[in-house]
């Protein structure tokens, strides 16, 4: 077989290979995860590689191609024929993707410098959805970056809450937390749902105050519970083991108590006293020292913090600051958000924005 033959023979089967990669990735992020954000962002890439393709002689792919003569099709391992989850299928696609992206980039060199090229540019787009699908399937790998995280109430917002929410997400926010106490079910729903998909297109997650029932509907990255909520390991067997459940502690007892029950993260807290919730007794920042040294947990710190105050929580060790009127009630929403975020950011914690 002439060289060219062959070369056109490996740019066919990688293609093919590629395409049915993007496709069962895209399946799982739409059904499974249900995450426009990514099935917008997989079907762009499938489109882009069409068109990086166009670029090769079509009919000379077709011609190559000899499915029957393929030895490779009578090789495979025992990994290849199981598959523990829908997202372990979409796991192996992701390898397939990037390894035949690579194959037509290298094989590709022969015959078309721009294509191949163009086709490197995909390999890493490849990545980027590869790592952003993972932490949409199990989102608690983000906790440990820290960050800020606002909560939402449309009751404290002096702007539309939609504004705020932009804003919020503009000005950097590593997640947003939806704590609607008073709202029906089928509103917060939609609500919830609003939200979720404007915090995961700006990368953020988003948290369901009280309600699994809501996280998992929504397509939320978890749940925050109290101690007045469903406890920790009931709020986990409603969202499954992916989800994040996040706890609400105000002392090292119930801190310990979270972190033994499966939480993902503890709220810590009252920093400060509130107006938002006023509290008896505020353990402040030296409830945040305590949990740190004791909990292996991300610890989210909450109550009465404010960019003048935030130094003093973020040494106390706590990974995450948890806000909702200093923000929401803000004349300026972004502006606030983005002083926290950097704040954060100084302290070593958080990812830029």
């Amino acid at each position: 077989m002439p060289n060219d033959a062959a070369i056109y023979r490996i740019l066919d089967a990688n293609a093919n290979r590629a395409r049915e990669a993007l496709r069962v990735a895209e399946e799982a992020v739409r059904f499974v995860l249900e995450r426009p954000d990514l099935a917008e962002a997989l079907k762009r890439l499938r489109h882009d590689l069409r068109a990086a393709l166009a670029q090769l002689d079509a009919r000379r792919m077709l011609l190559a191609r000899d499915a029957a003569g393929d030895i490779g099709t009578t090789i495979s391992t025992e990994s290849e024929r199981r598959r523990t989850d829908a997202p372990d299928v979409a796991r192996a696609a992701f390898k397939r993707l990037t390894e035949a992206l690579r194959a037509i980039e290298e094989y590709g060199k022969t015959i078309d410098a721009d294509m191949a090229a163009a086709v490197e540019k995909l390999r890493y787009r490849a990545y980027d959805l590869e790592k952003r699908f993972e932490e949409a399937a199990r989102p608690a790998t983000k906790l440990a970056a820290g960050g800020l995280c606002v909560l939402l109430t449309q009751s404290l917002c002096r702007r539309p809450w939609g504004d705020v929410l932009r804003a919020i997400l503009a000005g950097g926010a590593a997640a947003v937390q939806v704590r609607e106490k008073e709202m029906p079910a089928g509103a917060l729903l939609a609500r919830a749902r609003e939200v979720a998909r404007a915090a995961h297109d700006a990368g953020a997650l988003m948290i369901v105050n009280d309600r699994p029932d809501i996280a998992v509907l929504a397509a939320a990255d978890g749940v925050h519970v109290g101690q007045d909520d469903l406890a920790p390991h009931e709020a986990r067997r409603l969202v499954g083991p992916d989800r994040i459940v996040g706890v609400s502690t105000h002392s090292l007892a119930q801190a310990r108590a979270a972190a033994e029950a499966g939480a993902d993260y503890i709220g810590c807290g009252p920093m400060f006293q509130s107006t938002t919730k006023p509290q008896a007794v505020v353990p402040g920042p030296a409830l945040a020292v305590a949990v740190t040294r004791e909990v292996g947990l991300p610890v989210m710190a909450i109550g009465g913090i404010t960019a003048e105050t935030a130094p003093d929580v973020l040494a106390a060790g706590a990974r995450w600051l948890a806000v909702s009127s200093v923000v929401c009630a803000a004349d300026d929403p972004k502006a606030q958000t983005r002083r926290l975020v950097e704040l954060i950011e100084a302290s070593g914690r958080g990812s830029p924005a």
